[in-house]
């Protein structure tokens, strides 16, 4: 159809060229033109709407049958789904040792070759000592020259999440379907299995479904497929799961047996995986320990929680425990350093230093601390344990200085999101130090966020020292004396005493010119004049204050302050610096007074080998080279 406008505009310019060209009677049908013309504008207009109308219906004819159409095609899609059997959930555990499993086999430079190398022999043959042989060996082959330490770390660090939500009853399935019965893990899959609790129901008719389920499954497809690869880092990630699942219960005494079980296991790994290594000649097998260096992680681990678990024993079953095991984690540390396991180097070093400070041993601790090597490329956490442990053995020894630099480092190295209580302690013991050292803390130290509470007593004591009132100072610890006994600080706080009376006769010394020892002695709290007495002289002696004590009148009269750059203190001091400079200056010309390589010339000529070549040139050739040489060096 043609569009009204160009209708209107043909219409409009016939007419115009009917009007200009007609004569003058045919003007009077000009009316009947234009009625003539709005009619078919009309037309058009009524002809237009209707087939728009077509149109839209159709398209909306069309959409609806393509969504019908959409409609049958997810209803099918949906139906062909409910249909299809679903494919079970695999449990967190499970699936953590499938990842390890594929992260190891993916890293290993045959690309997988090493599992199907283990899986060769069948794991139900009858000559099981030759087919665990050839797994452990082909397990060094395939991890020897990969970094598994560092894969089984990060494995760690992204499994802490199944690790902090796991049962015994998930590690028991863990092991039962990744951990072959026959295989070289078989000790470590009992002893988690035996963990489990008893489930409801009878364990009779368990055993008989799985005896006919075994009798259905014939294919070799439907076998069980256990891990070869992450079997050894798999069953100690399990064991030390369990041991850390008994001590958090209390079952302590199952969990240091447990323990001390798992590192017997894993030690009898890492043997089996270096005598495998040296028996196939392969280079670096002591320090890598035949491949097995993904253990290392998993070895500290556990350490850590057999001494865990014995702090926790009481009695003297606890006290036997402890002392044993001060021997076993000497030889432990000593066999870490030969294998150079960073790992249980650290872990082992700070389980000794922490267990002699918990027996007050200060001394035997302080020689362990400056006859071992803490290495350099430890974790951040046991960097952080380290520093803490040397600090607080530091303190103890009234060496205040280097106590309050590796606390402070601790404190900035340990991690924010988490270790809130590890923060607290180190946060507690550094105000102490400071306050040792003759500082006062910030007030916003006492009021971060999760350490209102706990540092509350360490509040109220920094008070009592910043004013020198030691009958509120001893009023203070004396009430919180079973908290500070807890915390380990009580006797660094009780030698806080003499620094709360410093702080008091400081404001005594600004404060009054002359007072009276009486006067003193009630201001500070001590017994009588004749302490205060005492008291003043050591502080002046010490520097604290400027004063004299007059001791047929019985007061203390303080000196006026000078003002330092009215004395001659600062030119002997810019002096002194000015001295070092020019020290320093004629020592570096008079070190360049010697020509190159002099010293050579000089053990030439007492050996009785002076160069035959300088005694056929004249002096000028010599000084012509002196200066060439000067040239090149300068």
């Amino acid at each position: 159809p043609i569009k009204p406008s160009l209708v209107a505009r043909h219409h409009r310019h016939r007419l115009l060229h009917i009007f200009l060209s007609s004569p003058p009677r045919l003007l009077i049908d000009t009316s009947r033109i234009s009625n003539n013309l709005r009619r078919a504008l009309k037309l058009n207009n009524s002809i237009m709407a209707d087939d728009k109308k077509k149109k839209d219906d159709e398209v909306k004819k069309e959409e609806s049958e393509g969504k019908k159409d959409a409609d049958e095609t997810t209803a099918a899609s949906s139906k062909k789904k409910d249909d299809e059997p679903k494919k079970p959930d695999v449990p967190p555990v499970i699936a953590a040792g499938l990842r390890l499993e594929r992260i190891l086999t993916v890293s290993s430079p045959s690309g997988g070759s090493a599992p199907k190398a283990a899986a060769a022999g069948s794991p139900h043959s009858s000559d099981s000592a030759t087919h665990n042989a050839a797994a452990l060996t082909a397990n060094v082959e395939a991890v020897l020259h990969s970094n598994p330490g560092k894969i089984v770390r990060r494995w760690l660090g992204t499994s802490s999440g199944t690790s902090s939500r796991a049962t015994l009853a998930d590690l028991s399935k863990g092991a039962e379907a990744l951990l072959s019965h026959d295989g070289p893990c078989a000790t470590g899959r009992e002893l988690v299995m035996l963990l489990a609790p008893p489930t409801e129901g009878g364990g009779e008719a368990m055993d008989v479904d799985a005896k006919a389920g075994g009798e259905e499954k014939k294919d070799d497809d439907e076998k069980p497929k256990f891990l070869s690869t992450a079997a050894r880092e798999y069953e100690a990630w399990l064991i030390s799961l369990a041991v850390r699942l008994l001590w958090r219960d209390g079952r302590h005494g199952d969990a240091h047996s447990l323990a001390g079980k798992g590192v017997s296991i894993l030690s009898a790994h890492m043997d089996d995986a270096a005598r495998v290594t040296a028996r196939a000649g392969a280079a670096g097998s002591l320090g890598k320990a035949g491949g097995a260096s993904g253990l290392y992680p998993l070895l500290s681990r556990m350490h850590r929680y057999q001494s865990l678990a014995a702090e926790g024993l009481a009695g003297e079953q606890g006290e036997s425990a402890r002392a044993a095991m001060r021997a076993d984690t000497a030889a432990a540390h000593r066999m870490a350093c030969l294998r150079r396991d960073v790992d249980t180097q650290a872990t082992l070093l700070n389980l000794m230093l922490r267990d002699l400070l918990n027996a007050n041993q200060v001394e035997q601790a302080q020689k362990l601390l400056s006859n071992s090597t803490f290495p350099d490329s430890a974790s951040n956490n046991q960097l952080c344990r380290y520093l803490y442990n040397s600090g607080r053995i530091q303190a103890l020894r009234l060496e205040y200085t280097s106590a309050f630099s590796n606390l402070s480092q601790c404190l900035r190295k340990a991690p924010t999101n988490t270790g809130l209580g590890f923060r607290i302690a180190v946060q507690r013991l550094l105000v102490v130090v400071q306050l040792l050292m003759g500082e006062i803390p910030e007030r916003n130290v006492f009021f971060t966020e999760g350490m209102v509470a706990e540092l509350s007593p360490y509040l109220k004591i920094t008070q009592a020292v910043r004013r020198g009132d030691l009958p509120f100072f001893k009023t203070t610890v004396a009430q919180c004396a079973s908290r500070l006994r807890e915390d380990g600080t009580y006797t660094l706080i009780s030698r806080l005493a003499h620094s709360v009376v410093k702080a008091g006769l400081r404001r005594l010394n600004v404060s009054y010119s002359r007072i009276s020892l009486d006067d003193v002695a009630h201001r500070l709290g001590l017994s009588c004049a004749t302490s205060a007495e005492f008291v003043v002289a050591k502080a002046v002696r010490d520097g604290v204050i400027d004063a004299t004590i007059d001791h047929a009148g019985g007061y203390v009269r303080s000196h006026d302050l000078v003002d330092v750059y009215a004395t001659t203190e600062p030119a002997e001091a810019f002096h002194r610096r000015i001295a070092y400079c020019l020290t320093t200056h004629n020592d570096a010309v008079r070190g360049m007074r010697y020509p190159p390589d002099a010293y050579k010339r000089q053990l030439e000529a007492s050996r009785g080998l002076k160069g035959k070549k300088d005694d056929d040139k004249t002096d000028e050739e010599k000084a012509q080279e002196f200066e060439e040489e000067m040239d090149e060096d300068y």
